[in-house]
């Protein structure tokens, strides 16, 4: 015998949580169900990244990226400030280092006005007077950047969800799917469950989530490894804003960068080096299932051929931390190779597609009883409480039509 609701949930990530509590706000009558493989919520990307709540800064005008950001500035701020969950708005600095920095730095503070982002444009000395440890052309002072720990604010809307009457399974592992005309049979290492409609939002596992149901996709998650150091306890004065790179707009990631943390630490970081494990966060990070779908896949090779030369760069600085500290001494040059301490790694789960094309916004993949989160990378964190309106409406519109 299997329990029976009118919605399951599967993920619990901040993005799976964020849905689950708003669905159960919209649909107070209805049953719903929140799954989690893990002990605990929030243990894969919402749990190992840098913290930030980002203003929208980098993303395409228009894109699902540059709405959910912006909205999600005030949601998340919001969310903590009922919750009493400590955030801390310091700013981000996005600091140009040379004239074709500075080329990109002016076209990025275009791209700012166009998602009607409050920003200001620094030359050298007013740099230099907002951060002295910090060298540079000039910069971009974005306000409304903060921090947080994104943990917590997932672990209080599990919390909000419960309240209004919703349920949550953890340890339970989703091993099977099946979907009829009538129900979706969700298998788990803790029996069966049958629901009228799955909402999916798996991250690292998202493709695998959906070939369980067989709905046809021409994309593959590909893991990337984003590694970083913490400064030691004496440096962490050392900023006072975050402090970001221009990016190189044709590379996918945004470069290493300063983070000033909820607690008072500073880390250095990410990298992206290609991932070898899924949720590999340890020392070894090796998977032979992972491996063997990623060289199975022929969008594996494109992308890695069209990133070749950054990707071997990317390795190297992985392998020696002389690399890595030429990347934050570019703007921060007191940083010595003795600061650059151990730090938990994270790992993005990139969607790729079958042309080696990375998607670089938001990606759904839905059936007649299921809507599936295939790609949901940075800035997902600070967009959870937007992207979990998002889908809440589209069950209104995709299943109560």
């Amino acid at each position: 015998m299997y329990m029976i609701y009118d919605y399951i949930i599967i993920g619990g990530g901040i993005v799976g949580v964020s849905t689950a509590w708003q669905l159960q706000q919209r649909y107070p009558d209805k049953k719903v169900l929140l799954l989690e493989k893990e002990s605990e919520f929030a243990t894969h990307q919402t749990g190992h990244n840098s913290g930030v709540i980002h203003a929208g800064v980098y993303y395409e005008p228009g894109s699902l990226k540059a709405k959910f950001c912006r909205e999600g500035v005030d949601a998340t701020i919001n969310f903590c400030q009922q919750h009493n969950i400590p955030f801390n708005q310091c700013g981000k600095l996005l600091v140009a280092t040379n004239e074709l920095e500075v080329k990109r730095m002016e076209a990025l503070y275009q791209r700012c006005q166009k998602n009607s982002i409050e920003v200001e444009l620094l030359d050298q000395q007013q740099l230099k007077a907002q951060e002295p440890n910090i060298t540079g052309l000039g910069a971009i002072l974005v306000k409304s950047t903060g921090i947080v720990d994104y943990q917590l604010i997932t672990i209080k809307m599990a919390q909000e969800f419960k309240a209004l009457g919703g349920e949550y399974r953890l340890n339970t592992k989703v091993t099977q799917l099946k979907e009829t005309a009538e129900e979706i049979r969700v298998s788990t290492s803790e029996g069966e469950f049958s629901s009228r409609y799955l909402i999916t939002c798996s991250g690292l596992m998202a493709d695998r989530v959906v070939k369980m149901l067989d709905i046809k996709v021409d994309f593959q998650i590909v893991p990337f490894r984003g590694e970083y150091y913490q400064l030691p306890a004496n440096k962490n004065a050392i900023v006072n804003h975050l402090i970001y790179p221009i990016p190189d707009p044709t590379l996918p990631f945004l470069g290493v960068h300063l983070t000033r943390m909820i607690d008072g630490s500073v880390t250095v970081g990410p990298n992206a080096v290609l991932g070898f494990k899924r949720e590999g966060y340890g020392k070894i990070n090796i998977n032979l299932r992972d491996i063997k779908e990623m060289v199975m896949f022929a969008g594996f090779w494109k992308v890695l051929w069209k990133n070749l030369s950054s990707g071997i760069t990317e390795f190297k600085n992985s392998l020696f931390k002389n690399g890595y500290l030429t990347l934050v001494r570019k703007y921060c040059p007191s940083i010595e190779l003795s600061d650059l301490k151990s730090y938990p790694a994270g790992i993005r789960a990139q969607a790729v597609m079958n042309d080696g094309s990375l998607v670089h916004d938001f990606l759904f993949a839905n059936s007649e009883r299921t809507i599936n989160v295939c790609n949901a990378p940075s800035p997902a964190a600070t967009s959870a409480i937007p992207i979990g309106s998002y889908i809440v409406d589209k069950v209104g519109e995709h299943f109560c039509s």
